[in-house]
């Protein structure tokens, strides 16, 4: 029993806002995943630049080591913003291919979170306030994001456990449910290229997604292919670069409602995710429908 949260923002008025609101709403979920909490959120992007979220238990040391170490294997030029035990690397989008390899290589207590123009993963163990406060959540800006609190059914709790899973550039998921041909699936992923890291049964259906898009899938493509290639129970939000969307299996017996303004178009695992959002009264709010992918872009 776990807690999701999206919101798309229309309205760019609403952009400052968007990490408040998620904040709020997450947290009106709590009590349906009390082990870990993350967010991802898509704020402006970078002309000519990446951004690569990182994790560290023991933060002093290990970023300073990996900055001076890009900036002298790389030879590129390479910023930094320490948010509690993550950061956020600005470096050219030419040289990321190279940073990754490096973290791999040199600085295995180092985890990437998410890569992407626009895309930044914060989460850890703990409660969503907890960890909305540790990341000043409510502070940052941006067009939409996603949001996820756990009660764990699968794998271990940790920071690599948690949701989001971002298996792709700009690419998130976060899910409610749980998946039964988890383990064959990440058998055939993996003979494919892809890299899972947690024996989370979710990382496996963002990888299941990242792959069928590099194959040329586009997202709306993908969520229909996951109702015929994934079995179980799943309630997956799934963000990119541009949008959202959202789709339940075939019996959708995991909780699930929507809500849509001119501002706004907001997910919750329950309506009370959605009580504090702006002109909620004159909202369509309904319930997505078994099988079938919603989905918007800007």
């Amino acid at each position: 029993m776990c807690g999701i949260v999206g919101l798309f923002l229309k309205d760019q008025k609403l952009h400052p806002d968007l990490g408040s609101m998620l904040t709020t709403m997450l947290i009106t979920m709590t009590n349906r995943g009390p082990d870990s909490a993350g967010i991802a959120i898509y704020g402006p992007g970078c002309e000519d630049k990446c951004k690569l979220t990182i994790q560290s238990d023991n933060p002093s040391n290990d970023f300073k080591s990996l900055v001076d170490n890009l900036k002298k294997t790389i030879g590129c030029d390479v910023s930094v913003v320490k948010k509690d035990t993550h950061a956020v690397l600005y470096l050219p989008t030419v040289s990321i291919g190279a940073a990754k390899e490096q973290i791999a290589k040199r600085h295995k207590s180092i985890r990437v979170m998410s890569c992407g123009n626009s895309i930044e993963i914060y989460k850890e163990v703990g409660l969503p306030s907890d960890v909305a406060r540790r990341f000043q959540i409510e502070t940052m800006t941006g067009s939409h994001g996603v949001g996820h609190t756990r009660m764990a059914t699968e794998s271990e709790v940790n920071t690599m456990g948690a949701h989001p899973f971002s298996t792709g550039d700009d690419q998130c998921l976060v899910h409610n449910g749980s998946l039964s041909n988890h383990n064959r699936l990440r058998l055939n992923l993996v003979r494919n290229g892809a890299k899972i890291e947690t024996n989370n049964d979710s990382e496996v259906a963002a990888a299941y997604l990242t792959l069928q898009m590099q194959q040329g899938s586009t997202l709306d493509e993908a969520l229909r292919s996951s109702l015929v290639d994934l079995d179980g129970f799943f309630t997956f939000v799934v963000g990119t670069k541009y949008g959202f969307g959202v789709v339940r299996d075939p019996i959708a017996c995991k909780p699930a409602v929507m809500a849509e303004t001119n501002q706004y178009v907001a997910f919750g695992s329950e309506y009370r995710a959605l009580v504090n959002l702006p002109q909620i009264d004159n909202a369509r709010v309904w319930e997505p429908e078994p099988a079938t992918v919603y989905f918007w872009k800007h």
